[in-house]
């Protein structure tokens, strides 16, 4: 079968190790489905694999990918979660486990979730790392409700994108910060109540911030919270060593919690709630696999302000 693999790893030219080409076809295992490729979409995940990072060298060639929808042998579309949990310990597609960039592809029963009515399958496969994430940072951790202000801190990127549109709909009044303009009038265009250049006084503290950028903002984040209120950690593409004054964690009563991609029963929860409310993942392009190269390159190089999705 056609797939997009890594071939090798290297951290300083990572698209170098990508490759396409013949890989064997996964072979039946109890308690596994094997699904035909449908639509599947592309994360920063799968850049920092080509690096090495939660790939290394002996378990190279790997096909990439973590998220996708497939077809069974009975016709039926299924969305499948992304995180296996099998001995020796839970891991993401692609990381031990063949990934979802193939014409087919073997998950666990257990990680597939039935695609609902109104929700196609190249807006489903947009949902289960970004997006996942993104639900359960603002409705599991911070369990924001309608007329609350949140912050989301880094205007770019799949992720940023989930917790707009995500929020909005919600009802919650949503700030974002950005280190471009282009970047602050594209969170307006998904729906952002208002922007800010990174590192701005806003005017007045919110009840909640979102942070998956680290060092630069994490001060800022802190600064901006109403006594009490959240900040709901994802990342650190800034960087992860931070200093705290914990004399404003204490005297506030903040609440600092990580977060990080979500259960099968919450992408159920997401995916449902994309159908029902017709909230689509916006899309910079639908590629075939054989194309793969030319969406990679676009993410990473930042260009791309949807996600890519490949099909067979």
């Amino acid at each position: 079968m056609k797939a997009l693999y890594a071939a090798r790893v290297d951290h300083q030219n990572p698209l170098s190790c990508l490759e396409f080409g013949d890989r064997p076809e996964p072979e039946p295992a109890a308690g596994w489905t094997t699904l035909q490729l449908v639509a599947a979409s592309l994360n920063h995940h799968d850049i920092w694999s080509l690096r090495g990072v939660g790939l290394s060298t002996d378990r190279v060639p790997m096909i990439l990918g973590c998220d996708a929808v497939g077809r069974d042998v009975a016709g039926d579309l299924f969305l499948v979660h992304p995180v296996i949990h099998r001995p020796p310990a839970p891991s993401v597609l692609s990381e031990r486990v063949q990934g979802t960039f193939a014409e087919q592809l073997s998950v666990p029963t257990e990680n597939l979730i039935a695609l609902p009515a109104g929700l196609s399958a190249e807006h489903a496969a947009c949902l289960p790392t970004a997006w996942l994430t993104a639900y359960r940072m603002l409705f599991t951790r911070a369990q924001l409700t309608a007329g609350q202000t949140v912050l989301v801190q880094g205007a770019s990127g799949g992720l940023a994108t989930a917790l707009i549109m995500l929020a909005k709909n919600a009802g919650v009044r949503v700030w974002v910060t950005g280190r471009t303009a282009e970047s602050r009038a594209f969170a307006t265009t998904l729906g952002a109540d208002d922007v800010f250049p990174v590192g701005t006084r806003l005017p007045e503290l919110v009840d909640a911030v979102m942070d998956s950028v680290g060092a630069v903002t994490w001060q800022h984040s802190l600064k901006c919270l109403k006594p009490g209120g959240i900040m709901v950690v994802s990342g650190g593409t800034s960087g992860y060593d931070v200093n705290i004054n914990i004399a404003v964690v204490f005297a506030r009563q903040l609440r600092i919690e990580g977060s990080s991609m979500g259960t099968v029963d919450e992408l159920q929860a997401l995916a449902t709630l994309c159908a029902t409310e017709k909230i689509s993942p916006p899309i910079e392009a639908i590629l075939p696999l054989s194309e793969g190269r030319g969406g990679f390159a676009a993410m990473h190089d930042g260009t791309a302000r949807g996600k890519i999705v490949f099909v067979p």
